[in-house]
């Protein structure tokens, strides 16, 4: 079952990443679809799933996508998730949603990960709790035809990857 259902708006936040900076999701809408991808340094399939989200951001990247916009919101503290992204080598921001955990609220997180794709209208396009094989190849699909770029395949044929792992 969806967090957040698709088609519905998605609640607009503004947090800080690892480094102090202000990321605002109004600001970043205005400039193309953002995935968040929600997370705890803890979680097993957390630890799974992050890393493809970077294989994908990063083949968005090297296929001419330069301005994707992929956001790491961690549920911890700065130094764990600095730590974590420097373990699982993620290199898009890392943004921090500290207790009461009030951007996650209002998503209506129960599990982590949680990954949410926003339009640049706002509505929510692609939305899922655990690993999903299916929810990156949407999420894969929408941006390729977002940004008109063949990105490579993001599963690969030596990869045993199953169809989902609950959150």
């Amino acid at each position: 079952m969806p967090v957040l259902a698709t088609g519905k708006n998605a609640p607009l936040f503004e947090l800080a990443s690892t480094a102090g900076r202000k990321f605002s999701l109004k600001d970043a809408l205005a400039r193309g679809p953002v995935l968040a991808a929600f997370f705890k340094v803890s979680c097993p399939v957390c630890q799974y799933t992050l890393p493809f989200v970077e294989r994908l951001y990063q083949q968005f990247r090297r296929a001419g996508a330069e301005n994707i916009r992929v956001w790491g919101i961690s549920q911890d503290d700065v130094p764990s998730t600095e730590k974590f992204a420097k373990e699982f080598g993620l290199t898009f921001p890392m943004l921090i949603d500290e207790e009461p955990y009030l951007t996650s609220s209002d998503y209506g997180l129960d599990h982590v990960p949680t990954l949410v794709l926003i339009s640049p209208d706002g509505g929510v396009e692609v939305s899922g709790d655990g690993f999903s094989k299916s929810d990156l190849l949407e999420v894969r699909k929408s941006l390729a035809g977002q940004f008109k770029v063949k990105p490579a395949e993001l599963f690969m044929p030596s990869e045993q990857v199953p169809a989902f792992k609950p959150g």
